[in-house]
């Protein structure tokens, strides 16, 4: 669990960062979708414990 949470840490500092420096607006876009992605498999691989 600690290394989903580690993800979802850097996927959401990588957006941020994005998001600030315009020119990397791609850079946004691959961390929300890494974002998303990763907490969906956390949510799963949760639910699949219980």
């Amino acid at each position: 669990m600690g290394l989903i949470i580690t993800l979802l840490i850097i996927w959401l500092v990588l957006s941020i960062l994005g998001f600030v420096i315009e020119g990397l607006l791609w850079l946004a876009i691959i961390g929300l979708v890494l974002l998303v992605a990763t907490a969906v498999w956390g949510w799963l691989k949760r639910k699949a414990r219980t």
